[in-house]
């Protein structure tokens, strides 16, 4: 089975409307964050990260403990959005492979060096928020939380924000 299939116009609208009206998400180089969250949640600081290089292992690290902790919470035939704001946005499911695009990234990528990435549970039970501005991740909903503890990133040391 393919993996990275793109969400429909019904679909991408879809998705989008409820993050703008759920997660009252309003895109801000400078009003920050730019969304609010459910409780639980986690933001993580991760501005060590961008600009001075910082070795490829903290970046493959976030990937593959990031792909584990979505395993762990979705089923093996479930799918999850990955979402890029203003751009193509997917169904991918954790269990398949993830390709990599010409910068050795997946086709959304985990680290917001860019742009908003968002991966989220289709019915919006967790989700992992990238924020290119602020320099963060947010991590929202008990069962992601709790997987990023078990499996946690290199990059997950300063926590910016919680609730």
């Amino acid at each position: 089975m393919k993996n990275w299939l793109e969400l429909t116009n019904a679909e991408d609208e879809k998705v989008w409307n409820k993050i703008y009206d759920e997660l009252k998400f309003e895109p801000s180089t400078t009003n920050l964050p730019s969304f609010k969250v459910p409780t639980p949640f986690i933001t993580y600081d991760i501005s060590l990260y961008f600009g001075k290089y910082k070795g490829l292992d903290a970046y493959d690290d976030l990937e593959e403990k990031a792909l584990l902790v979505f395993q762990e919470c979705t089923s093996v035939d479930e799918f999850i959005y990955a979402l890029d704001w203003q751009h193509e946005c997917y169904w991918i499911n954790p269990y398949l492979e993830f390709q990599k695009n010409e910068f050795d990234e997946w086709t959304v990528p985990i680290f917001p060096n860019g742009d908003y990435y968002f991966f989220i549970h289709k019915d919006f039970e967790w989700g992992y928020l990238g924020h290119p501005w602020e320099r963060t991740i947010t991590v929202f909903g008990k069962e992601l939380i709790k997987g990023f503890e078990k499996h946690r990133p290199r990059m997950f040391q300063k926590i910016l924000r919680q609730g």
